[in-house]
Order: structure tokens, then C-alpha cells, then sequence
């Protein structure tokens, strides 16, 4: 007996051993790991719903299924984070020739706030024309600075970036053709009861369809909106303002509404009425309500969290991981949860003893 328990022990300590050492190795391309899982749960249902419909095999399903995929939800963000890089840096160029003379804009928005508020502006160095051109001749700088640091890391790192970008359409096949097999071995290894862990799987699917299908659709829709607006009222960099208020949508409590609402505000007191009516109006009935109609339907009622917990565990995510934290994050959050309650309802009940 005490052999079996020596073996099973060393068996536990290699297998930490070598799972710590293969964790290590897929480190440097964890974003591509991570986006394959991701993905795969995302499109498995249509990989489903195509073998089924058609009768094809699980290959010819999985690729049809990646080449959906590849046209729906990788492409546009890459098509989007170059037009993005090409705006950033048009703005940068009109802001460093005074074509764009954001801070005249911002005097002029200056001379219409109480004067507590302007006391307050000059107490921050930004009472006066010549100190606000500084300060935003030097953040465009900053601005610039980061856009070259970016493009010339980008450039160095662009190797890694398309061997990351394959690893994770050849992984993402072959998770739409294995999954259900491979989460099967996964159930089978996990230590605990079958509800159990049929319970985590199911709010981790849930989780990630509402994180990245709900969550991300309703950011986009109305940073798309947004945008929109900001073009058609010719708002100077409207793909810039597009995506700011598409990632301010993903946090509650935040919202698109910080970007559009004090646009808005200086386009009335500035005198452009017409202007200013029609983003207020459009950014209340058609960029608010969008949160308040597709959330329910894409999110559900069931998977909701707290707001607190999405914007704390969104943010912590974004700083630890980056990009990928707004998906990690309130994952991380939502297994914390369901963890918790599992423990708190297994638990063996302790009876003290009576006095």
C-alpha cells in the first residue's frame, strides 16, 4: 500500500513537472492558444450544425467552418488595425501642421464653462492658448513616438506575428474537428463529481460566447454607430473615435456615451445647434439603446454578472494581459464565482457539539 501511494505521488509531481514545462514552452504563443480555444467554442455550434445539415465529414466541416471564421471575425480586425494605424497617423501630421488646432478648440470650449471651471484649467497650466498648444504638441509627440515604436516593433516582430497567426488557424481546425474528443479526455482527467464539472463547462462555454459573441458585438455595433455619426457631422479622425468608443462599450458603467456625450456639449455651447442635437439625440436613442436591446438578446439574463465585477475584473484583465484581458478577465472572474459556489454547496457540513 504504502508502494501504490510512493508511485502515485511521484506520478502527481511528474505530471506538475512536465505540465509546468509545457505550459513554459507554449508561453511565447499563448495569444494564439488562447484565441484558437476561444474561437473554436465560438464556431463549434456551426461546425455542428454543418456535418449535421449536410452529412459532410468532420474535415471538410471543421475547414468550411474556419474559412467562415477567417472571413467574418479575423480578417475585419486586421483590415481595421491597419486603417486605425494609418489614421493615428494622418492625425498625428494635422495636429503637428496646425491644420488641426485642437487646442484652439479647447480655448474656445474654455470660454464657455463657469468660472470655477476655468480657474481650475489655469491652475493645470491650460488657461492660456500658448499652454494648451504645448501641451498638445507634446502629447502628439508622445502620440508619435508610440505610433513609431509600435510600427518599428511590428516590423521587427513580423515573423512572430504570422507564425502566432498559423498556429492558431492549425490549431483552430483541428479543435473544430477534435474538440468534442478532446473535451471528453479533459472531463475524464478532472477529479471531481460529473455535475461538477459539467456545471464549469457550462459556464465557461457560456462565459466565453457572452464575453466575445455578446460582448464584442454590442462594442462594435456601436462603435460602428459612433463612427458613423463622427463622419457624417465631419468630426475630424472618426475610425479613431469608432474604436475608442467600441472599448469604452465593453466596460459598464463607462460606455461610449464619455466620448460623443462632451462632443456633443461643446457643438451646442459652441453655437453648432443642429450639430449638437442631432449627435445627442443619436447617441440616446440609437448608440444607448443598442446596449439596452442586443446585450439581453446576445448576452441572456443567466450569464450576466455584476457590473462591478466586469469593469474590475475587465480592467485587471487588460493590464495583466492586454488585448486578450477582456476576454481573460471576466473568465477568470466568472470561474471564481462558480468555483466558490461549488465549494460553498460540497462542502461537509460541521456539527459543533451542543453546551
Amino acid at each position: 500500500m504504502n508502494q501504490t501511494n510512493l508511485q502515485f505521488k511521484t506520478l502527481l509531481l511528474l505530471l506538475a513537472l512536465v505540465t509546468i514545462a509545457f505550459i513554459w514552452i507554449l508561453l511565447p504563443f499563448y495569444g494564439a492558444v488562447f484565441w484558437a480555444v476561444i474561437l473554436g467554442i465560438i464556431f463549434a455550434p456551426m461546425q455542428r450544425r454543418l456535418q449535421q445539415r449536410f452529412g459532410w465529414n468532420r474535415n471538410l466541416t471543421s475547414l468550411t467552418t474556419l474559412l467562415v471564421c477567417l472571413v467574418i471575425a479575423i480578417l475585419p480586425v486586421i483590415i481595421t488595425s491597419a486603417l486605425l494605424v494609418q489614421e493615428g497617423a494622418t492625425l498625428y501630421k494635422n495636429v503637428e501642421s496646425g491644420k488641426l488646432d485642437v487646442a484652439g478648440y479647447i480655448e474656445q470650449f474654455k470660454h464657455f464653462l463657469p468660472p470655477y471651471f476655468q480657474h481650475l484649467l489655469d491652475r493645470f497650466g491650460m488657461g492660456n492658448l500658448e499652454g494648451l498648444r504645448e501641451k498638445v504638441v507634446k502629447g502628439a509627440m508622445q502620440g508619435s513616438q508610440f505610433f513609431a515604436s509600435q510600427a518599428f516593433s511590428f516590423g521587427q516582430g513580423t515573423f512572430d506575428f504570422l507564425v502566432s497567426f498559423f498556429i492558431m488557424l492549425y490549431l483552430l481546425f483541428f479543435l473544430l474537428r477534435d474538440g468534442p474528443e478532446l473535451v471528453r479526455k479533459v472531463r475524464t482527467a478532472v477529479p471531481l463529481a460529473e455535475p461538477q464539472k459539467r456545471r464549469l463547462q457550462l459556464k465557461f462555454n457560456r462565459v466565453v460566447r457572452a464575453t466575445v459573441k455578446g460582448n464584442v458585438l454590442v462594442a462594435v455595433t456601436q462603435g460602428a454607430l459612433g463612427g458613423f455619426i463622427f463622419w457624417f457631422l465631419d468630426i475630424p479622425s472618426a475610425l479613431l473615435w469608432a474604436v475608442l468608443m467600441a472599448f469604452l462599450s465593453l466596460l459598464p458603467a463607462v460606455g461610449a456615451g464619455i466620448v460623443w456625450g462632451p462632443v456633443a456639449v461643446y457643438f451646442l455651447l459652441s453655437g453648432s445647434i443642429w450639430q449638437g442635437v442631432v449627435l445627442g439625440l443619436f447617441g440616446v436613442f440609437v448608440i444607448g439603446l443598442v446596449d439596452n436591446v442586443l446585450r439581453p438578446i446576445l448576452v441572456g439574463k443567466d450569464t450576466k454578472m455584476p457590473d462591478y465585477l466586469i469593469l474590475i475584473s475587465t480592467l485587471g484583465g487588460l493590464s495583466v494581459f492586454g488585448l486578450n484581458g477582456f476576454v481573460i478577465g471576466p473568465l477568470v472572474a466568472a470561474l471564481f464565482m462558480s468555483c466558490w459556489a461549488l465549494f460553498v454547496e460540497t462542502k461537509p457540513r460541521v456539527k459543533l457539539p451542543l453546551p
